[in-house]
C-alpha cells in the first residue's frame, strides 16, 4: 500500500492506493469533507462551505454516511449527521511535471432519499478505473435532515437541503479536482433511482447551472413518482402533539439524530408502496437563500429553461419501484402516474383504471392476475413512460443531444433495490465478475459506454467491433425515439416499448395535466 498526499483549498490529505480491475494502481481520497458539518444550528439548513484544517488530513477511511439504517441490513443504524464527505479516485495526480486532466464521473447514489450513500462496498470504483477517468462519489443528507421543510420562511429551512449539498459537493469539484488530475471543465454527473431523480433536478435547478457538463440519469427523472416530496409538517406535528410550525422547529432542533430516526421512521410507516414520497424536492418559497427549485418542474421543463447538456437517460426492462406487487380492487387506480394530476377515488380516476385493466388484462378477472403482466404495467407506469416523456421534451427544448437505453439484458447480477446497470458500472460486496464471462463483457461495454460519453459527449463515437458493435444515435425523432437495447449484444432501433407507449400517451393527453408538460 503507497502513501499518497494532495494539497486542496482547505489544506493538505493523504490518501493511499489500490487496484482496477486489470491491476493497475489507482489512487484513493476518502472521507474529504465538502461542507461544515451540518449540526447544531445549521441542523436543517442549507450547506455551509467546508473549514480549513491544519496539518494533513487522514482520507485513507471513508467517512459516515448520514444517520440511518444500512442499504442492505435493514436492522442496522449507520452514520452520523456529520456525512457531508466525498471519495475521490483517480490514476493520476497533478504534478508540476503532469498537467494533463481526465474527464469527471460525480456520482449521486440512490435510495429513495432516505437511505445509502457513496460507499465502495456499493460503489467500487474498480471498473471504471480502468479507463482513466477521475470518479467522485458523495454522501448527502437523507430523510428529514436533508429534506424537511417550513411554510414559514423566518424559520430558514425552505427544503431541498439534501439536493443543495450536492450542490456543494458540485462547487468543491470545481475548486479541487483538478489536483487530482480531473478536469472542472469537463464534468458529468450520473446516479441511479433517486440519484437519477437527482440528477435530473439538477439539470432544472438555476443553481447548479455552470457546475456539470454532461449527465446520466438510471432509472428516474423529475416525474418519477419518488422524486417529489411532501411537506410533512403537519403529519409531525400531530404525531407529537404540537400545534404550529415555529412549536415543531424548536422541538425538532432539540433533539439527538437517533429521535429524529425514530420518528421519520414513523412518518414512513404510513406510506404504501405507490404512495409519494415524503422526502424529495419542494418548491421553495423566497427566502433570504439561494432557491433549488423557484418554480415547478413542469413549467421549467416546458419552458427549455434548464441546463443545456449531453443527457443519457434510461431504464431496465420490467423495472418495477418494489418487489410489491399486491393487488386489490383499486391497484390499476393506485399505479397511474401521480403526474397526471387525477385524484384518487374520483369517477375520472375510477375510468382510466378500467381503460388500464382492460389494455394490460383483458377480461382477466381472477386475482392475482398474471405476474408478468403486472410487473409489465408498474414498469411501465412508473418507470418506462416517465422516463420516455421526459426524453421526448429534452428532444424537443434542448440543444444538446438526448440519448436512450433499455436493459433487457438477462443476467445473475441482481441485488435487490439495485437496477441492474448498476452492477455492471461500479464493483459491490455482494457481486463477482469473473474474467471471460458474459458477465465480463457485458461490465466492459457498460463501462466503455459511460466513459466514452464523459469523454466525448458520445457513447459511440466509432464503431468498437470488440465491444461497441454499433453506433448509438442520440434521439432524433418525436415518435420512433431512437433507442439502444442492452441485452447479450447491443443493437441500435426505434424504440421498442412504442406500442405501449402509445397507449399511456393518449391516457395522459386525456388527464388533467395535458398542456403542462407534453
Amino acid at each position: 500500500m503507497t502513501i499518497a498526499e494532495v494539497t486542496i483549498t482547505q489544506g493538505k490529505l493523504r490518501g493511499t492506493t489500490s487496484c482496477d480491475i486489470n491491476g493497475d494502481t489507482y489512487f484513493r481520497f476518502q472521507g474529504i469533507p465538502y461542507a461544515k458539518p451540518p449540526v447544531g444550528v445549521l441542523r436543517f439548513k442549507a450547506p455551509q462551505p467546508p473549514e480549513n484544517w491544519t496539518g494533513v488530513l487522514d482520507a485513507t477511511k471513508e467517512g459516515d454516511p448520514c444517520y440511518g439504517r444500512h442499504f442492505f441490513k435493514k436492522n442496522l443504524i449507520v452514520g452520523s449527521e456529520n456525512c457531508l464527505v466525498l471519495n475521490v479516485y483517480t490514476k493520476n495526480l497533478r504534478t508540476d511535471t503532469n498537467r494533463i486532466t481526465q474527464p469527471v464521473l460525480f456520482w449521486i447514489h440512490g435510495g429513495d432519499f432516505v437511505t445509502g450513500s457513496g460507499t465502495s462496498e456499493m460503489y467500487g470504483p474498480d471498473y471504471l478505473m480502468s479507463e482513466n477517468v477521475v470518479l467522485v462519489t458523495i454522501n448527502y443528507r437523507l430523510g428529514m435532515l436533508g429534506f424537511l421543510s417550513f411554510e414559514d420562511v423566518s424559520l430558514g429551512v425552505p427544503g431541498n437541503a439534501g439536493f443543495k449539498d450536492m450542490v456543494m459537493a458540485l462547487k468543491w469539484v470545481q475548486k479541487n479536482i483538478i489536483m487530482f488530475g480531473g478536469d472542472p471543465h469537463n464534468v458529468t454527473i450520473f446516479g441511479s433511482g433517486s440519484g437519477a431523480m437527482s440528477v435530473h433536478l439538477l439539470h432544472l435547478s438555476p443553481i447548479s447551472k455552470t457546475l456539470f457538463h454532461k449527465a446520466i440519469a438510471q432509472s428516474g427523472t423529475v416525474l418519477s413518482l419518488r422524486a417529489r416530496g411532501t411537506l410533512a409538517i403537519s403529519q409531525i406535528a400531530s404525531i407529537l402533539k404540537l400545534k404550529d410550525e415555529r412549536s415543531v422547529y424548536k422541538h425538532l432542533m432539540a433533539l439527538k439524530v437517533a429521535e429524529i430516526y425514530k420518528l421519520q421512521k414513523t412518518l414512513l410507516e404510513t406510506c404504501g408502496p405507490f404512495d409519494r414520497n415524503l422526502f424529495g424536492y419542494v418548491v421553495e418559497k423566497k427566502s433570504d437563500e439561494p432557491a433549488f427549485l423557484k418554480e415547478d418542474p413542469f413549467k421549467i421543463i416546458a419552458s427549455g429553461n434548464f441546463n443545456q447538456v449531453p443527457l443519457i437517460c434510461g431504464y431496465v426492462a420490467n423495472e418495477t419501484i418494489g418487489s410489491e406487487l399486491n393487488q386489490g380492487p383499486t391497484f390499476e387506480e393506485k399505479i397511474i402516474p401521480w403526474f397526471f394530476g387525477y385524484e384518487f377515488g374520483s369517477l375520472e380516476s375510477y375510468t382510466v383504471a378500467k381503460e388500464i385493466k382492460s389494455f394490460y388484462y383483458g377480461s382477466e378477472e381472477t386475482l392475482p392476475r398474471d405476474k408478468t403482466k403486472t410487473t409489465t404495467l408498474i414498469s411501465d407506469a412508473q418507470t418506462v413512460f416517465e422516463i420516455q416523456t421526459t426524453v421526448r421534451k429534452h428532444y424537443v427544448l434542448s440543444r444538446a443531444p438526448t440519448y436512450l437505453y433499455r436493459v433487457s439484458l438477462k443476467t445473475a447480477l441482481k441485488i435487490p433495490g439495485l437496477p441492474a446497470d448498476v452492477n455492471y458500472i461500479f464493483k459491490n460486496f455482494a457481486t463477482s465478475i469473473k474474467p471471460g464471462t458474459k458477465e465480463h463483457k457485458v461490465m466492459k461495454r457498460f463501462v466503455r459506454l459511460w466513459c466514452n460519453f464523459a469523454k466525448y459527449a458520445h457513447p459511440t463515437p466509432r464503431r468498437d467491433d470488440a465491444l461497441l458493435n454499433v453506433i448509438w444515435r442520440f434521439v432524433s425523432n418525436d415518435d420512433e425515439l431512437d433507442f439502444l437495447d442492452i441485452g447479450d449484444e447491443l443493437v441500435a432501433s426505434a424504440n421498442p416499448d412504442a406500442q405501449r407507449m402509445k397507449f399511456w400517451k393518449k391516457l395522459f393527453n386525456k388527464s388533467p395535466a395535458n398542456g403542462k408538460l407534453m
